[in-house]
């Protein structure tokens, strides 16, 4: 569950919604203007019929889009960024190219880009900008003051700002496509985790269910047997030429006794399942390693400091599937065996699970319980192995959650897991019983 030679099942990016889009494109055409305005009160000559019209270009796309209503998909995304783009580009090569103040702003598809859409759409996005960038760079017209001078940068400056544009527009994809693919599979594994923790809720509730059925059925049951043992008793005279009906009979008895057994068998492990909230910390490891048994072979071992006994610790789904996966992981990659060790003393309870395999890499090691992370290869010869590299993560998760600290090392050979709980936060509230009541004197 833990590691695949598969492919990693990154979450598909979605793109990003339509009326987002049409509102981001307004609020840059409002300061598109805005910034015309402020350059024709500040006397600077450009060519304002011109810049005006590449505006309402923008604008027109955006009534357009707003009027078909279109879901776009990732490609149709690309485009319409690629259209903001090249209006950007368009607005600086008739507004002074690398001069202008605003050049930075043609950083911003991109970036929005790299949050919404995967890494080709943003590949072709980013050449296409640095392209349009360059474009502005070398046909760009000058902006001119109201005495007639026009308003330069020395050119090995603006040679310095294209760079730092280009370097800018690499920088900030790269970086927000990383932080955006990260949160969603960090998403995606959480929302793994929620899921393997409510079919480990309702696999223990299930087992109330079971013991109700058992109690319920039990009565009917009975009464069936009964009643076939007095036909059989009344009938006892007809039953001697009719030794078909005499078998039909003693099947019926035979099959109620037979769903009797069944029943209490359920019954037994229905209770066990709803009424054994608290457990030795040694039945709850017996219990996690248990579905594991028979794939390898695991050595479980107790020891303490001699000042406490053993802890009873609470019954808690999330502990039992998160050493569940700790140990499925551990026989996964085990050579030959697998250990299960627990210790205690007053203040703190560990779990130490180790296995003689190859271990982790070094470079691993610092990235451990990241989701869809493969840290160590399975043999070819482990047919009981599968996953999607989400085993540690919610077994990490889960464990933390009920207030473990979990480490990671490799233990030569091996891979060594050590989880440890404060044993108050561990430990269940057992009460022993009341004692008998005293006696009463007068």
């Amino acid at each position: 569950m833990d590691r695949t030679d598969r492919p990693i099942p990154h979450p598909h990016n979605e793109p990003i919604r339509l009326r987002t889009l049409i509102l981001l494109r307004w609020v840059a055409i409002l300061g598109q203007l805005v910034a015309v305005a402020v350059a024709v009160a500040l006397g600077l000559h450009f060519q304002n019929g011109m810049v005006l019209g590449v505006i309402a270009i923008g604008a027109g796309l955006n009534l357009v889009l707003s009027w078909r209503g279109v879901r776009p998909d990732g490609w149709q995304v690309t485009a319409q960024l690629a259209l903001d783009v090249a209006q950007v580009a368009a607005l600086l090569v008739l507004t002074g190219g690398m001069s202008n103040p605003f050049a930075l702003l043609i950083l911003a598809p991109v970036t929005i880009a790299a949050t919404a859409l995967n890494r080709n759409n943003v590949l072709f996005l980013g050449l296409a900008t640095a392209a349009m960038v360059s474009f502005a760079a070398v046909m760009s017209l000058p902006l001119v003051d109201r005495a007639g001078h026009e308003l330069k940068m020395p050119h090995l400056l603006e040679v310095g700002h294209w760079f730092a544009l280009v370097i800018a527009i690499c920088f900030f994809a790269a970086y927000a496509l990383r932080v955006s693919n990260e949160l969603r599979a960090r998403a995606t594994a959480l929302s793994a985790t929620e899921m393997a923790l409510a079919r480990e809720q309702k696999l223990q509730h299930l087992g109330g269910v079971v013991a109700a059925a058992a109690h319920e059925m039990g009565t009917p049951l009975a009464t069936i047997k009964l009643i076939s043992t007095e036909l059989a008793d009344e009938l006892s005279d007809i039953l001697e030429d009719r030794p078909e009906l005499a078998g039909d009979l003693a099947l019926l008895r035979q099959s109620a006794d037979r769903c009797r057994d069944i029943l209490r068998s359920m019954g037994r492990a229905g209770k066990d399942d709803v009424m054994l909230h608290n457990a030795p910390l040694g039945a709850l490891i017996e219990e996690a390693a248990a579905p594991h048994a028979a794939r390898g072979r695991i050595v479980q071992s107790m020891s303490a400091d001699g000042s406490s006994p053993e802890p009873m610790v609470k019954r808690d789904p999330g502990v039992i599937h998160g050493l569940r996966n700790l140990v499925q992981n551990a026989v996964d990659f085990a050579a030959h065996t697998v250990r299960v060790e627990a210790a205690w003393n007053a203040s703190r309870v560990m779990v130490t699970i180790s296995d003689d395999g190859p271990g982790y890499s070094p470079a691993m090691l610092a990235r451990i319980g990241e989701p869809f992370l493969r840290a160590r290869r399975p043999d070819d010869d482990r047919p009981g192995y599968e996953g999607m590299g989400l085993g540690l993560f919610i077994a990490k998760t889960l464990l933390e959650r009920s207030g473990a600290t979990l480490t990671f090392r490799n233990g030569g050979p091996g891979a060594v897991v050590e989880v440890a709980w404060p044993r108050a936060r561990i430990e269940s509230d057992i009460r022993g019983p009341l004692g008998d009541n005293p006696e009463i004197t007068a």
